[in-house]
């Protein structure tokens, strides 16, 4: 007796180019919403939980981002920070030259940022950690390209207090863990990043933000790819 063979193939995972990738915390949320995940950063990232490319991220986009189906970007939001400001200190200013690569590919797109980049950014979704019941709010700006689109989620008054900046963080509060935090150790379990150093903690994307983007990226994908 013979029995009839399922010549169907498994639909391949879609790849995603995680440009400016530091420690992984944007790699890990698109991983867990089912993408292939590749990193790309100038400097090492031992860390990095992921398929490892170390160079430049926008020479990286343009010569290789065709070959992926997304691709998320984080360039360094030093020059935009409140912190490196307070501090004087000069940092490089990517936004525009990354959205030009970002556009050269072809392909659907986000970058994020930090607050104070909002002027450079062109109609962002912002993501707060209280919409997703993580214990920090942390707001972080995502703009969209390349046909990919993200709606606002709702934005609820923060009611619960946040502890100062880089402060430990009192009973009832939520952290925020920047600049040389303590309770290294509480924010991993917050964030949802639990092989971070306090370097990659302080700037990192909580997980949780870039699996619900990567969920919506992926169905968008799905649908092109029907």
């Amino acid at each position: 007796m013979t029995h009839p063979t399922d010549t169907r193939r498994a639909r391949p995972r879609p790849r995603l180019l995680d440009a400016f990738c530091c420690q992984g915390g944007a790699a890990k949320g698109y991983a867990d919403a089912g993408f292939d995940v590749t990193g790309i950063d100038k400097d090492p990232q031992p860390r990095y939980p992921y398929r490892f490319v170390q160079g430049d991220a926008i020479g990286y986009i343009r010569a290789h981002g065709a070959e992926f189906d997304f691709i998320h970007a984080s360039p360094p939001c030093q020059h935009d920070s409140d912190c490196q400001r307070i501090q004087g200190r000069d940092h490089p200013d990517l936004i525009s030259p990354t959205r030009d690569a970002l556009n050269s590919t072809g392909r659907p797109w986000v970058i994020e940022n930090v607050r104070g980049a909002l002027p450079k950014l062109n109609q962002p979704v912002m993501l707060c950690g209280a919409m997703f019941g993580l214990e920090t709010y942390r707001h972080r700006y995502f703009e969209t390209g390349g046909g990919f689109v993200l709606h606002q989620l709702p934005h609820s008054p923060h009611t619960v207090p946040q502890a100062k900046m880089g402060r430990p963080v009192p009973p009832g509060h939520f952290g925020q863990y920047v600049g040389n935090f303590s309770g290294v150790q509480d924010a991993r379990r917050i964030m949802g990043v639990p092989w971070m150093n306090r370097d990659g903690i302080r700037e990192c994307v909580p997980p949780a933000y870039t699996q619900w983007t990567g969920t919506a990226a992926l169905q968008t994908w799905l649908e092109v790819a029907v």
